[in-house]
């Protein structure tokens, strides 16, 4: 007995097209030969789809079909099978697209079977794609499971103050689960702030079966300045002077990352007066670099006489001041 088509799709008889092709793009997925190659009577069985498909699927073949059953292509239909666009090979054929309304086989998504690239545009066609599927396949039971990517490591990187700065080379002893430890080089950007990160790439731990191995990620630790200190890209630094340097004023040296500059304390100077060095400060990479800031810290000098501090009381009696006026909780 011919096959009863709405059974083979599964749909009731007054089924809309679109019901129809619903159920045929689920089977399809599911009895295709090339996604079933251990199972013998999933060609069959997806023959038999497509015999189905491509006579509910069209209109016309439908309705001469409700009307003389499965042998209206020969002998019930006044036209013909061939009349009715049906292709060499019979039913079992690639006839997917030449009914009205149908779809292509490139409507399957394949690409949950297979990953990602068998979403795309096949390039030759049906042929190609199903040979693709077979090649898969394939591939599958002789390599078993895809490799995988090694795992990543995060470490953490104290970096000292004039290499964050600057930028440079430092060297890390990076243990892996195999017992070995692997030494690497790593190169320091110059400007790098306090916790950032650097990716390096490839030398995490190994991948299984072969596959590539993972990344480490350093997370950037600066060690503090004996002196200086930053605030984005501005530098701080704390310059101690002489009571005569800040009363009578001076000419200073002053260290920076780009070398030893100059600078003149303004006669009268108090501790906490600051002076700016214009694009001595951090330097990134881009941008405009930072400034200088030193801020003066007048010192007295050790082991003072009796008669030096009875000068200065007499000096300091000759103004009228009053420092603390402002100073309030």
């Amino acid at each position: 007995m011919a096959d009863d088509y709405y059974k083979v799709l599964g749909v009731p008889r007054n089924a809309s097209q679109a019901e129809i092709q619903k159920a045929y793009r689920e089977l399809a997925r599911k009895y295709h030969p090339d996604l079933n190659p251990d199972d013998k009577s999933a060609k069959k069985k997806f023959q038999q789809l497509q015999a189905a498909f491509d006579v509910l699927n069209n209109p016309e073949k439908r309705e001469m079909y409700d009307r003389y059953g499965s042998s209206f292509e020969t002998a019930g239909g006044p036209q013909g099978g061939r009349a009715w666009g049906a292709r060499p090979g019979g039913a079992g054929g690639a006839g997917f697209g030449g009914a009205p309304g149908g779809f292509t086989v490139e409507d399957i998504d394949f690409s949950q079977f297979f990953g990602d690239r068998y979403g795309e545009e096949p390039s030759g066609g049906l042929g190609d794609i199903f040979s693709q599927f077979r090649r898969s396949a394939k591939k599958g039971r002789k390599t078993g499971a895809a490799a995988r990517r090694g795992s990543d490591l995060e470490r953490e990187l104290a970096v000292p103050f004039i290499t964050a700065v600057a930028g440079g080379q430092v060297q890390i002893a990076v243990p892996h689960q195999s017992g070995k430890t692997e030494t690497i080089a790593v190169k320091i950007p110059a400007a790098i702030e306090d916790g950032k990160k650097i990716r390096i790439r490839g030398h995490g731990e190994p991948g299984p079966r072969g596959g590539a191995a993972g990344d480490i990620l350093l997370t950037i630790r600066v060690s503090p300045h004996p002196f200086f200190r930053r605030h984005g890209n501005n530098l701080l630094v704390r310059v101690p002077v002489t009571v005569g340097e800040a009363a009578a004023g001076a000419k200073i040296d002053l260290p920076t990352p780009r070398g030893t500059v100059s600078v003149r304390v303004p006669p009268g100077s108090s501790s906490g007066t600051k002076l700016r060095v214009k694009g001595h400060g951090v330097a990134p990479k881009n941008g405009p670099p930072g400034d200088l800031l030193a801020e003066l810290q007048v010192v007295l000098p050790e082991g003072l006489s009796e008669a030096d501090r009875q000068a200065i009381r007499e000096i300091d009696g000759h103004y009228r001041q009053e420092p603390r006026a402002n100073l309030r909780w």
